[in-house]
């Protein structure tokens, strides 16, 4: 029984973790002290983002953590496709949108998190490509398993004369 989780994988969710309050905290005190200077629509922007952001890793990361140790395909999955679609394009938009009047931190805890997603949607895709194929011939051997018992008495005893 071969152990699929990913070690890389599961370091990156474990500091990951850890990380993600010190962004909030430094990305909420940042908005805070540039709110006035922001036009309406990045305001409103900025604010759906930091909601979206929070509720979304927070799904992220626990999907991770049981995907990954459990060995689980659907929440892996969940996990990749998390991080691919909402979570790194928000950050992008957030580091490279100078519309936003980022500063000098938040655009250094913007790259650390980017990069925090970017290895975890590698990671993610080969550990999942792993446990798909794995699972893949577990289920041909089952089958396999399957129909040699289907079989019929006469069928899997030796011919007459082979000598076994």
């Amino acid at each position: 029984c071969e152990i699929l989780s990913s070690l890389p994988l599961q370091m990156s969710l474990y500091f990951n973790v850890y990380f993600f309050p010190c962004w909030w905290l430094v990305t909420v005190a940042i908005l805070y002290l540039k709110y006035p200077a922001l036009s309406d629509y990045y305001k409103f922007i900025l604010v759906t983002i930091m909601i979206l952001v929070s509720l979304t890793e927070l799904i992220r990361l626990y999907l991770g953590y049981v995907g990954n140790l459990l060995e689980k395909v659907p929440e892996l999955a969940g996990f990749w496709l998390l991080t691919l679609l909402p979570q790194l394009p928000t950050i992008l938009f957030l580091l490279f949108n100078e519309g936003l009047k980022i500063h000098s931190l938040e655009r250094a805890v913007h790259i650390i998190f980017a990069s925090f997603l970017s290895f975890q949607v590698l990671a993610a895709f080969f550990t999942l490509k792993r446990m798909v194929n794995s699972l893949a011939s577990r289920f041909r051997l089952t089958e396999l398993q399957r129909l040699e018992e289907q079989r019929p008495a006469a069928a899997r005893s030796p011919a007459p004369g082979s000598g076994s």
